[in-house]
């Protein structure tokens, strides 16, 4: 998808058009605490959700001693700004009432720790400042979400700096990566990935660092690791928050020297590698669980860009679909816009990839192919095929076309976020409640419901 004629048609113009006019904004005040008189701004145009908390990794960061490292987080969604507890220690509160999420509208009082915030709403930032493109390399999107990445994403991709890209599964991380290194002064050198899901455990230091003849049964020639091959270029560690515990501090040795080591050697190589790095877990989440090592979380994400899920990208969707119909067929056409007018009311689940491969199909079997749009059906598959309610959440996982282990962790992830969503319902939103109903302790349950 890297036709130039594509950034200047009348869809993305359309597209552009329908975005929206105006990216939320929103002010917290400090009235109380260490940081008393301090004040931060989030918004809609930021990139992605905004840290609050002590290390020195948080954007808003605070010198209150009793407010956890990543205490909380906040973000403009939907024009209102979304709080986050990430597990924080003392708890987060809105007014008298602890929460784990909350969507404020402006005028709550906002408490960590012994700091609290007055959250003020703000003039809304234009859609006018922001630049009227519709990609960033061969990353597509002309809504408000995308656009408010794009001057972001033209600076770090003429930088050296380590950037990790969050985002659910389907969402284009690994697209957004390779753009950043197109778009940037390593462009003529690799670009390699490195899978953390597409490798036993076991093999992840020998795949990434190479190993030496005779390093281990079955090493009959020495070979060069992930990061030799990215010599001169870019290494994207993709599903970074799949490496084991016990990888990490070497991991983040040879972002920091620049120097690999491979198994069963004892002489460091230098190599001249961009490390960015992919996920779709929450990294600070794990960091507080102790899944995730902080240092290497500090290292890795000198820089953050968060993509946006495909059901908040207003007037994407018929963008995107004409793209892929012209990459497939070479007509835009190919998808009508009466099922495109459908299509941009379903949510989604597998993103940008599911979208792509519903349009294949539409292409490929027109009116036998499954529409996910419509709740109702029982969609015929080519003769001999099965019979899919494309409705069914193990229906829009099957379309992802995900290997097993992935399929089967993102379907027991939904099942478990709808379950407490279930429980939090039943109990008047009481996590304590639900947590004692669930037979689960309360720190479990809300791991559950954060998924």
């Amino acid at each position: 998808m890297n036709d130039p004629d594509l950034h200047d048609d009348a869809t993305t113009r359309a597209a552009i058009a329908i975005a929206g006019s105006a990216a939320e904004s929103y002010r917290l005040v400090v009235t109380a605490g260490p940081d008393v008189g301090k004040a931060f701004v989030v918004t809609a145009a930021d990139p992605s959700r905004r840290l609050v908390g002590k290390s020195d990794a948080c954007d808003i960061r605070l010198s209150d001693r009793s407010v956890s490292r990543r205490h909380a987080a906040v973000e403009v969604v939907g024009g209102m700004l979304r709080l986050t507890d990430l597990g924080s220690t003392n708890g987060t509160w809105v007014g008298t009432t602890r929460v784990f999420g909350a969507e404020l509208r402006g005028g709550e009082t906002v408490k960590v720790g012994a700091t609290v915030f007055t959250v003020e709403r703000d003039a809304p930032v234009t859609a006018a400042e922001l630049p009227e493109a519709s990609s960033f390399g061969t990353t597509f999107g002309a809504s408000l979400a995308m656009r408010r990445l794009y001057p972001l994403c033209d600076r770090l991709a003429q930088s050296s700096l380590a950037v990790v890209i969050e985002g659910e599964t389907g969402t284009g991380k690994e697209q957004l990566a390779e753009s950043l290194h197109r778009m940037g002064p390593r462009r003529e050198a690799p670009f390699v990935v490195f899978d953390c899901t597409a490798v036993a455990p076991t093999l992840i230091e020998a795949e990434l660092f190479g190993y030496e003849k005779g390093a281990f049964t079955g090493a009959g020639t020495a070979r060069p690791g992930f990061f030799e091959h990215a010599e001169g270029g870019t290494l994207l560690i993709d599903e970074i928050g799949e490496l084991p515990l016990e990888l990490q501090p070497k991991l983040l040795r040879a972002i920091e020297r620049l120097q690999v080591i491979r198994v069963g050697g004892r002489t460091p190589l230098q190599v001249d590698v961009r490390v960015l790095a992919a996920t779709r877990r929450d990294l600070d989440r794990e960091v507080q669980l102790g899944r995730f090592r902080d240092d290497l979380f500090h290292r890795i994400a000198v820089a953050r860009i968060e993509l946006p899920p495909l059901r908040d990208r207003h007037g994407d969707i018929p963008l995107l679909a004409r793209l892929f119909s012209r990459e497939i067929t070479g007509d835009e056409g190919a998808v009508s816009d009466e099922l495109l007018h459908r299509w941009e009311d379903y949510p989604w689940a597998g993103n940008v990839r599911e979208l792509k491969n519903a349009v294949a199909r539409r292409i490929a079997l027109g009116d036998l192919a499954p529409d996910p749009s419509d709740p109702a059906a029982l969609a015929s598959a080519p003769e001999g095929g099965p019979r899919i309610n494309a409705r069914d959440p193990i229906a829009a996982i099957l379309a992802l076309d995900l290997p097993l282990g992935e399929a089967r962790q993102k379907l027991v992830a939904e099942f478990e976020r709808r379950y407490a969503d279930h429980l939090l319902a039943l109990h008047d939103g009481n996590v304590t409640r639900a947590a004692a109903a669930a037979g689960v302790a309360r720190r479990h349950f809300y791991r559950l419901k954060g998924r």
